[in-house]
């Protein structure tokens, strides 16, 4: 479904795109066709989503993929956050040239193309949202942005809806008033928050790659105590990461007099919805636990 829900978003955008470029070489307006370029890196990110989603499909059953494909999508998240910051990066260059060479620009034509940007934006939104409310129904996943795929699908649209407004104020600004220079100042303030959204894009996805666990996350500290709640199991080495969003893999090394079974500790831990995958090794201690502590 999310695929699907993408490819329609790179239809509608790609053909955004080409009608910004068009209109803002004929009518002058290098904010128009900074926008269309701008749009076109999106339908770039886009396709980085597709086939992150792709990949996963297809390489869902393979067993070379020891914890499942969910890093794909993820990895495709993280690949289309850096897009977005180099977006907002040219933004931001881009405003500042126009303090120093603004150009003259044919208000009416470039005011008409940026509100049907915007609404266009506004239906890619509605198409991915909905997306979240479909697995909300089937009881899975609450919000879309349990999908950092589809999350940042959904950032780069509202990218390009914010920059869109904040274009149709500055035109309008220009057009009404003469305040030229309004145009380079949202464009920087623009640029300014679709970092800010990138930033947080990487920051969750990276440590999803990066194998970081959470520090909202408490899950180490509840194996410790679910593990050796029987007074003799003792944790000796305890390894968790990310292997998805919300999806966590362990490996727990446990030593105890009277060890119990793999299963019998997998058991102790049921609870955690979020272990999809765990490995137990145990051994036998012989001695007391503080002794081979300090040995």
């Amino acid at each position: 479904m999310a695929e699907r829900r993408t490819r329609i978003v790179i239809a509608i955008t790609a053909g955004m795109m080409i009608l910004e470029i068009v209109v803002g070489v004929t009518s002058n307006s290098m904010a128009l066709l900074a926008d269309g370029w701008h749009m076109g890196t999106h339908v770039t990110a886009f396709a980085i989503a597709a086939l992150a989603y792709y990949f996963s499909r297809r390489h869902s059953g393979d067993p070379l993929h020891s914890f499942g494909t969910a890093k794909i999508g993820v990895l495709g998240g993280f690949g289309s956050a850096v897009i977005l910051s180099v977006v907002a990066l040219l933004m931001a260059a881009e405003s500042v040239h126009r303090f120093f060479a603004p150009l003259s620009i044919q208000f009416n034509e470039a005011i008409g193309i940026a509100v049907l940007g915007l609404f266009v934006n506004i239906l890619c939104a509605i198409v991915l949202v909905h997306h979240g409310h479909d697995h909300a129904h089937d009881g899975h996943t609450p919000h879309h942005h349990h999908d950092l795929n589809l999350r940042a699908a959904y950032l780069h649209v509202l990218a390009d809806a914010f920059t869109s407004l904040t274009a149709i104020g500055a035109l309008f600004g220009g057009k009404l008033f003469g305040w030229t220079l309004l145009d380079p100042i949202i464009g920087i303030v623009g640029s300014l928050v679709v970092m800010s959204w990138s930033y947080t894009l990487i920051r969750d996805t990276s440590g999803i790659l990066l194998d970081r666990t959470p520090a909202s996350s408490d899950l180490p500290d509840a194996i410790r105590r679910a593990v050796e709640s029987d007074g003799d199991s003792l944790v000796t080495d305890l390894h968790v990461w990310q292997v998805g969003v919300g999806k966590f893999a362990a490996i727990v090394s446990i030593v105890a007099h009277e060890p119990k079974t793999a299963d019998d500790y997998r058991d102790l831990l049921r609870e955690h919805k979020e272990l999809v995958h765990v490995t137990i090794e145990t051994q036998h201690c012989r001695q007391d636990h503080r002794t081979f502590a300090d040995s």
